[in-house]
Order: structure tokens, then sequence, then C-alpha cells
């Protein structure tokens, strides 16, 4: 795609600012991979608004410089390769919730692409999602897992549904994270009174060990609130 004035600025004052794209995506909060993918890949379209804010503050520019006055053209997919939209036939009263076209290794991990192509869509009723997963729909993605460091709680195959907005291990939970070498969902937990901060990752199944990471090493992509099982 051609570049925009948008991503020809975030270009210009990463290099002014003699920083890089995955520096840029972990002050976001977001996956190494992200800057990139929004700059080369048109993915997403534009900035969100906490993603313009927390950009422009990391690059020290007003943050109008990152807004796009309006939403840049993309030239659309074939129509057989085109990814299911969240208001294609979506019933009344449910919810679309994209699930990503990446697997989630429970074991070895895997090589991380970004979370931001859509292979699926699942729907939930409305209720469901605001009361008894409390979330924003915009918050939730879907993701396969791999691997079996995680059962008997998660098996291979099984879907698991993540918040994005929950990146802190406070409580302790089963998180999506990007542990420095690939994307794998475990449990983690805080190490009190660590300074610097450390975070301790753990499989369920026997079989792995324990290990830590400095918090600074460790991208938090979401904690898993929903699974799908596999019989």
């Amino acid at each position: 795609m051609d570049l925009d004035p948008v991503r020809l600025r975030v270009i210009q004052l990463l290099d002014e600012r003699r920083t890089d794209m995955k520096n840029g995506s972990l002050a976001l909060g977001r996956n190494p991979a992200y800057l990139h993918q929004f700059v080369f890949r048109g993915t997403p379209k534009v900035l969100g608004e906490d993603d313009r804010a927390a950009l422009a503050a990391f690059l020290e520019c007003d943050e109008d410089e990152l807004r796009h006055k309006a939403r840049p053209e993309r030239k659309p997919r074939a129509k057989s390769e085109r990814a299911p939209r969240a208001n294609d036939g979506q019933p009344e009263g449910y919810l679309a919730i994209p699930e990503i076209d990446v697997r989630a290794a429970a074991g070895a991990g895997a090589v991380h692409d970004g979370l931001e192509e859509t292979k699926d869509v699942w729907y939930f009723s409305d209720p469901v999602v605001r009361h008894e997963f409390r979330a924003r729909p915009s918050d939730l993605r879907m993701i396969t897992i791999d691997g079996d460091s995680m059962e008997p709680m998660l098996d291979s195959g099984d879907r698991i549904m993540i918040d994005t907005s929950q990146r802190v291990p406070v409580p302790p939970g089963v998180f999506v994270i990007w542990d420095g070498m690939g994307l794998v969902a475990k449990r983690v937990e805080h190490a009190p009174n660590s300074d610097p901060p450390v975070i301790i990752i753990k499989s369920v199944n026997p079989d792995y060990e324990t290990y830590e990471r400095d918090a600074e090493e460790v991208h938090v992509i979401g904690r898993v609130i929903w699974a799908a099982k596999r019989f």
C-alpha cells in the first residue's frame, strides 16, 4: 500500500527519536510487530484513540500529527479471500468476535505475526459479552491453542477468548503473552516485592518447568476469559 502522510510521519519521528517500530509498539502495550503492520500493511487502517495518544507521548509530538483526516482506503481482496467482517450476516442481538489467524502455542511457542488478521468470526449474544464476560466486544479475540503444556486445562485445538484490555497479571490468571520467543498461553503472576518487576510463567502440565522473565521482556496480549473445549 502507498504510505499516507500519517504513516510517513511515524517513520520520520521514529528516525528523529533514534528508535524503531518494535520499541514504539511495546510503548503502546502492543505486540512488537504492531507498528510495522500499521505502517506497511495498513492494519489497523487508523490508530485508535488510546494508541494515538500513547504513540504521540512516546514520539514527543502533537497527537494531531498522528490523526488521519479521513479513513485511508485499502484495495479490497478478491471475494474468496476476504476475511469475514463483523457486519456480514450478523444476527440481531449478537456481537461478532474475530478469530485471529495465529496459533497461541501452549508449548514451545510460535512465531508472532500480529493479532490483526481475522480468519473467522464467532457470534455471542450481547448480554453474555457485556454481563457474563464483562467486556467490550472490541477488546475480545479468539485464538487457537497449540501444544500440551496447559493440559488438562487447555488442550491443543481448543479455542480461547482473550480480553486484550486486561494486560496486568493482577490477580494471577491464564494469559496469552509474547515471552520473547513466541506467543504462548500460560498461567502468569507477578513475583511479590521483585525489583525490577518479575513475572512468573507457569504451565499446568508438570512436564514443563516454571520460568521467570523481567516484566519489561514480556508483552501481555490479554487475559483468557473463556474457552471452547474439544472432546
